[in-house]
C-alpha cells in the first residue's frame, strides 16, 4: 500500500469566529446536537487520553454520559488501566472524532471521581445485562478464555433477577475542562481551528471569581 498517495480534500464547511458561541460548552452542545441528528454511529463516543505512572500515554474510547458547564461525565471500572492512570495523574484529554462531517473537538481537563450515590443511580439505570457484565468483568485483568468470561456472566445473570449489585471497583469521573479546541476540515489542509482557554477573573473587591473563556484562532 502506498499510504502517502491516499488523500482527499475537506470541503464540508468552514468555521468562522462569528459562528462561535462565547461559551465552549454551548458550542459543543450545538455541534453534538447536529451529530446526534445525523447518521453517524456513536456520536457520544470520545477518545480518553491518560498518562500513568510509567509516563506512557494511553488512549481508548469511552462514552460521554452527561455534560454541562460543570464538566464531562463518563463511567468505567476504576481499577482498569485508565482508572489507575487517573489516580496517578488526573490531567486527561478527550477527543470527539466526527470525521464523517470533517469535525473534531478536543477537550483538556482535570478528572475527579463522582460521588458514590451518583454512580449507583446511573449504574442501576442501565439494562440488567449491562449491569451484570460490569459486575462480572474485572476490566483490564487477564482471563484464560472468552468461554470462561461467558460462563461467569451467565452464572451472574441467573443470580440477579432485577438488578446487580454496584461493584466496588465501578465508578464515574467528572472532567472539568480547562481548554477546548474546535476543528473544521478545510480545503488544501487550511483547516479552521479555534481554541477556548479558561481564564479566572477576580472581582474588583477580590471577594468572588468568575470563569471566562479566551478564544483564539489557531493556524492549521
Amino acid at each position: 500500500m502506498k499510504l502517502e498517495d491516499f488523500r482527499r480534500n475537506y470541503q464540508s464547511g468552514t468555521l468562522n469566529r462569528a459562528d462561535l458561541a462565547a461559551d465552549p460548552v454551548e458550542q459543543f452542545e450545538a455541534w453534538l446536537r447536529e451529530m446526534m441528528a445525523s447518521d453517524i454511529a456513536d456520536p457520544t463516543a470520545m477518545v480518553l487520553a491518560t498518562v500513568g505512572a510509567d509516563s506512557t500515554p494511553q488512549q481508548r474510547y469511552v462514552l460521554l454520559k452527561h455534560f454541562s458547564a460543570g464538566g464531562f461525565i463518563f463511567f468505567t471500572d476504576t481499577h482498569s488501566r485508565k482508572g489507575l492512570d487517573i489516580a496517578h495523574n488526573a490531567n486527561v484529554g478527550l477527543l470527539f472524532p466526527w470525521h464523517a462531517y470533517e469535525r473534531q473537538v478536543r477537550v483538556s481537563g482535570v478528572a475527579s471521581m463522582l460521588k458514590r450515590e451518583q454512580v449507583e443511580t446511573y449504574f442501576h439505570s442501565r439494562p440488567l445485562p449491562s449491569q451484570v457484565a460490569a459486575y462480572t468483568s474485572q476490566q483490564s485483568e487477564s482471563i484464560e478464555s472468552r468461554a470462561e468470561l461467558q460462563r461467569r456472566y451467565q452464572e451472574n445473570l441467573q443470580k440477579f433477577e432485577d438488578q446487580a449489585p454496584l461493584p466496588d471497583r465501578w465508578g464515574g469521573y467528572l472532567v472539568m475542562p480547562t481548554r477546548f479546541e474546535f476543528w473544521q476540515g478545510g480545503e488544501h489542509r487550511l483547516h479552521d481551528r479555534f481554541e477556548y482557554i479558561a481564564e479566572t477573573q477576580t472581582s474588583d473587591h477580590g471577594d468572588s471569581e468568575k470563569q471566562t473563556w479566551l478564544i483564539n484562532r489557531l493556524q492549521p
